[in-house]
């Protein structure tokens, strides 16, 4: 038995006249096409992992034929189980693995197609997985983190308590100074950075906050009585960066320049309609404070080869 991405498992019912169960073929486990696969039942839509038995067949979509060829082996089950939690319709409301799935993927400029065709996985499911909570098999979320250049333990949030960067170095790293049109680049329009400061007992102390880039300007929201307000009318340094666990590289920026409150009104409503996000800290956070970088600096490391 062999079959394609988006064919149809039919399981004949063992009763004469009695119901068939069919669904999409949306895993492969062997590039071969020979089983297990990774079944979405038309009557649940639960995936399950399946091993055909001799009571099944595969109905090839692009023939419209059933397939001749049956296994001999004993049909097992549904021997994973997935329940696909909520309604198939409506808004997407992916599970947290969705939304690391979908991150990364966007990161890395990859299409649903892409993803799916290294992960040999139907594109539908794919979709499915980022937009609902679900539950792939193991072996799935095996062949999905490693078609992203990722681990199985990232996708499902193991780590998320531990510092980036514990993984081992590269053999032949390679340290590259960034021009200050790839430190705007990869400050991109917002994300999470920090903001180094001076605290009002004088000690030195780092700040993450939510923030945006307007007119070159970093800015972001804090509340007067914080340690990121300690920025106001001082020169600061404001740092992001991103590590890839995974590929053992990454990069960081650093802005240096001096901080203000964003104080006129037509402004202040338009960061506001515009922010991507709130601040994650939460709180009354409505003071806008403005880095306008002076000094723009980044470095990246990559192995040597790149």
């Amino acid at each position: 038995m062999r079959a394609h991405l988006g064919d149809q498992l039919v399981i004949e019912s063992p009763m004469t006249d009695g119901a068939k169960r069919d669904g999409e073929i949306i895993g492969l486990h062997h590039e071969d096409g020979t089983p297990p696969y990774d079944v979405r039942w038309s009557d649940t839509d639960e995936v399950t992992l399946v091993f055909p038995g001799p009571d099944a067949h595969i109905r090839h979509l692009e023939h419209g034929q059933p397939g001749t060829t049956h296994e001999t082996q004993p049909y097992t089950g549904d021997a994973e189980p997935a329940p696909a939690a909520g309604s198939p319709t409506g808004t997407p409301n992916p599970g947290d693995m969705g939304r690391r799935v979908g991150v990364e993927r966007r990161r890395q400029g990859l299409t649903l197609e892409e993803t799916a065709r290294r992960a040999r996985m139907s594109p539908h499911y794919l979709a499915y997985l980022e937009e609902r909570p679900a539950d792939p098999t193991m072996a799935a979320l095996i062949r999905l983190a490693d078609a992203l250049g990722t681990t199985a333990t990232a996708l499902l949030g193991g780590g998320m308590d531990l510092p980036p960067g514990q993984g081992h170095a590269l053999l032949q790293p390679q340290l590259r100074d960034l021009d200050p049109d790839e430190c705007r680049t990869l400050l991109s329009t917002h994300g999470v950075g920090r903001v180094a400061v001076s605290a009002s007992d004088g000690r030195p102390a780092v700040v993450p906050v939510n923030y945006e880039v307007v007119d070159e300007a970093i800015v972001f929201r804090t509340a007067p009585d914080s340690v990121a307000a300690a920025a106001v009318e001082r020169e600061v340094a404001f740092e992001v960066d991103h590590v890839d666990e995974a590929l053992s590289q990454g990069w960081s920026v650093l802005a240096v320049g001096p901080a203000s409150v964003v104080t006129e009104p037509d402004a202040v409503r338009r960061l506001t309609r515009h922010a991507h996000t709130t601040p994650w800290a939460g709180g009354e956070r409505e003071m806008w404070v403005s880095i306008r970088p002076t000094s723009l600096t980044g470095r990246r490391i990559t192995p040597a080869a790149q």
